[in-house]
């Protein structure tokens, strides 16, 4: 494998995913063929009823995005709880969202991930491409930035645009690239296959320590109600991961799929959901960390300290584990 020997988190964003019901005619994450992603934890499903589940080398968590407040989650404060480590909403004394407001981003000033880890030589990379509409849009006033490209703008990184897209250190929301030129009228931008586009997320992730992706359209589909959309939109996640999988070193590399709140899940409701939000754990020392991952605010920590920076406490200080075994389609 063509990569340097270091400790490398992958965060692959779902907005709006949580653990929902068996019910195929309300969560597409029960009705959706989704071979690569159920490999991980030997086939069972990615519902409430599966629980917290591990094989020693994937581990499905679900995952407290109240926090301890009342009421629905919302994007501003899951989010940051995620990307500083701060129990947002209690600090707050409420959800909020979507985008954050002074006080939410005054806790990302303070303790953002990507900046942390930039101050300590770990360098880190937000790597969804915008397009030139989102600019205006921010320019006008007429959009804020949500919680993920204003934590990485605090930490100094330019957001990403079609220039990067065309030298291939970016992706776009929906992976492949394709909406670029149906939808927003680029001609010159690159179009991926799904599984590929897993492969370059790979490649992108190569000068960095920590690379984020986040992929909003789960969250969209569910306040639509879009079941049908929502499965066909898991399914290409899920050859999305595959790319992933194959094309990664996993020796030293950590893959979490994570999100905020629930709302896909139920698509008999456009709101957000109470329930747990999605985890999915798989690569290097996963079930070491796996064990200390409880709420949203748990993911901090472990990405700092399994790139070697020991603000918490390890809880595992045992040998290392082997290397995972590969997953594989069954069709």
């Amino acid at each position: 494998m063509n990569s340097q020997s270091v400790r490398r988190v992958l965060f692959l964003f779902l907005d709006g995913v949580g653990l929902g019901s068996d019910d195929p005619a309300v969560n597409p994450l029960a009705a959706a063929h989704l071979p690569t992603l159920r490999g991980l934890i030997d086939g069972q499903p990615l519902t409430a009823s599966t629980g917290r589940y591990a094989n020693g080398r994937a581990h499905l968590i679900p995952t407290d995005a109240g926090l301890g407040v009342p009421g629905r989650p919302q994007s501003a404060t899951g989010q940051t709880a995620i990307l500083t480590g701060i129990n947002a909403p209690a600090r707050l004394g409420e959800h909020y969202g979507p985008r954050p407001n002074q006080l939410v981003r005054d806790i990302l000033d303070e303790a953002g991930l990507f900046a942390r880890l930039n101050q300590r030589g770990l360098p880190s990379y937000f790597c969804n491409a915008y397009p030139q509409g989102y600019f205006d849009a921010v320019d006008r006033g007429k959009r804020l930035l949500s919680a993920v490209p204003y934590a990485a703008t605090v930490a100094g990184q330019t957001l990403l645009t079609a220039a990067e897209m065309r030298g291939g250190t970016a992706l776009s929301a929906n992976f492949t690239g394709e909406g670029w030129r149906t939808e927003l009228g680029y001609t010159d931008t690159p179009v991926y296959g799904l599984e590929e586009a897993g492969a370059k997320f790979w490649e992108i992730a190569q000068p960095y320590r920590f690379v984020f992706f986040e992929h909003w359209l789960t969250d969209l589909l569910g306040h639509r109600r879009n079941l049908a959309g929502a499965v066909e939109n898991f399914e290409r996640i899920d050859r999305f991961v595959e790319g992933i999988l194959a094309a990664a070193d996993w020796q030293e590399t950590l893959l979490i799929i994570g999100s905020d709140h629930g709302n896909v899940e139920d698509c008999s409701l456009r709101t957000h959901t109470e329930n747990p939000a999605l985890t999915l754990l798989y690569g290097a020392h996963s079930a070491r960390f796996a064990q200390r991952i409880q709420g949203l605010d748990d993911f901090a920590g472990v990405i700092k300290d399994f790139l070697g920076e020991k603000f918490v406490p390890a809880q595992d200080t045992g040998s290392q584990e082997n290397q995972p075994e590969p997953v594989h389609r069954d069709g």
